[in-house]
């Protein structure tokens, strides 16, 4: 059974910065995705950062090259650094695993909608992050 337990979230002021750790069990698959979605009140659950297990790393336009998705296989988790954080990082944050479509498809297609939150079909429970003015 996956699981997945997020940890580290909380307030910050603009410009700050915290590490979110996701705790991961269940995960046997040699070929896997995993990433941190957001989801901000009356506003649609958005792709972060991902990484696939053959290679890569993925974020969105919109946190690139301030937040950096890292894995650490040995403790079995899934790190992300949010550095340079402005008020509009401000939601619910959750760790996902997709054990179903990246397993299924060619790399290129895998890759091209790996920031799609209905691929992934297991999810945390969030942790809140803030960051005020």
């Amino acid at each position: 059974q996956v699981q997945l337990v997020e940890s580290g979230g909380g307030s910050v002021q603009a410009g700050g910065s915290l590490r979110l750790s996701c705790a991961v069990s269940g995960v046997t698959y040699s070929r896997y995705c995993m990433g941190w979605f957001r989801q901000a009140p009356g506003k649609e659950r958005e792709g972060v950062a991902a990484v696939y297990s053959r290679g890569g790393t993925y974020y969105a336009d919109s946190v690139k090259g301030r937040f950096a998705i890292s894995q650490d296989n040995a403790k079995n988790t899934l790190y992300l650094q949010m550095n340079s954080l402005k008020p509009e990082d401000t939601a619910m944050y959750y760790c996902a695993a997709d054990l179903t479509y990246c397993t299924m498809y060619a790399q290129s297609t895998v890759v091209a909608g790996i920031l799609s939150a209905p691929r992934y079909n297991h999810w945390g429970q969030g942790t809140q992050v803030t960051v005020s003015s």
